[in-house]
């Protein structure tokens, strides 16, 4: 397991596979900050839409992990689940791909889990929806309710 002082692609320099706790709230709900861990392999090119690439951004220390929303020649149009923006990422930016995960203690294997692949479905093609529900729906819906429920 990768910890803070060893970088996840030195060690896949070395290894197959290294598996490291997450942080940060942009792959949620799929991954929970500090409490699921993550098995990273190396990444065989092209990959493919809905996988998910740890990459380094450029200028930064901190490596990345979002999912792929569309393949191009030249890169991929990436966005973290719980995130409202995208981002260009060429190939030689990623360092590994999320091969696997654990949840709860549970293992699940992106590749072979049908319940995973449903969720890739779902947040792939859900996202003009939940854009709606957070930039629109959700504001407006607070602000009605601020204005008929009293404050304490």
């Amino acid at each position: 397991m990768a910890n803070e002082k060893q970088d996840v692609d030195e060690l896949l320099k070395t290894q197959e596979e290294v598996a490291t706790l997450t942080r940060g709230i942009s792959m949620r709900p799929l991954l929970r900050e500090h409490q699921d861990m993550v098995v990273i392999k190396r990444p065989v090119f092209p990959l493919k839409r809905g996988a998910v690439p740890l990459y380094r951004v450029e200028g930064r220390k901190e490596l990345t992990l979002h999912r792929i929303l569309r393949v191009q020649k030249d890169g991929y149009v990436i966005r973290g689940d719980n995130l409202y923006f995208k981002e260009f990422v060429r190939q030689e930016q990623i360092v590994g791909v999320m091969q696997a995960f654990y949840r709860n203690g549970k293992h699940v294997n992106c590749e072979t889990s049908f319940p995973y692949k449903l969720y890739v479905f779902w947040i792939l093609h859900s996202y003009p929806l939940r854009a709606f529900w957070k930039k629109t729906l959700r504001p407006i819906l607070g602000k009605i309710k601020r204005a008929i429920v009293p404050k304490k």
